[in-house]
């Protein structure tokens, strides 16, 4: 399998290396540098940027240099992991508010796709890990992955990402070191692969 260049956003609003999610990403990113992937990092946790408040800042204003880069990054990359624990049934606020910064017009799209404007992100794929403390089958089948489904087609997707896999760890808390271990090593071939 050819090398790509992968770029992995870890979007646990706590900069603090002890939760899982950090583990998960460390976990990626040693597999994929295994099997000789580019990696670059993005930790949404340590960048200083404004929350968008008007349409006109969304449209209008340019990002802040600290968004600048990870959108040079995201040209960059061919591939795209997002690793984030699920809070109150969606994206944690800062991981939407780097999404929302990050995505603009102009970057992430042009002009009103329904009228013909342009995907500008065609051509890179994009892997999301969830984190949760429900079982993935409760949140997947009974909530409907709402929350997951809204960022891989309203987001992702609506930019020309494509295709968007997703891994859905749940009952975190209670799942002791055997099983964290195992989706550790599960994790590790996903970055393997660079999928």
């Amino acid at each position: 399998m050819a090398a790509k260049r992968v770029l992995l956003i870890q979007g646990h609003p706590d900069p603090g290396a002890s939760h899982y999610c950090h583990a998960l990403a460390d976990a990626y990113a040693e597999g994929a540098r295994d099997a000789g992937h580019e990696i670059r990092r993005v930790q949404v946790a340590a960048l200083d940027f404004p929350v968008l408040r008007t349409r006109e800042q969304w449209e209008s204003t340019p990002p802040p240099e600290s968004i600048r880069r990870c959108q040079d990054d995201v040209r960059w990359a061919e591939h795209l992991v997002i690793i984030f624990p699920l809070w109150l049934g969606g994206l944690p606020a800062l991981l939407r508010a780097f999404l929302e910064q990050l995505f603009r017009p102009g970057f992430a799209f042009s002009g009103s796709l329904a009228t013909g404007g342009t995907k500008g992100l065609r051509g890179k794929s994009a892997h999301v890990i969830i984190t949760m403390g429900m079982p993935a089958p409760v949140y997947r089948w009974y909530f409907g992955a709402h929350s997951l489904r809204s960022l891989e087609r309203n987001i992702l997707k609506f930019c020309g990402i494509a295709p968007v896999r997703d891994t859905i760890v749940g009952s975190v808390e209670s799942g002791g070191p055997e099983r964290h271990g195992r989706w550790l090593e599960k994790i590790r071939a996903l970055g393997r692969r660079a999928r």
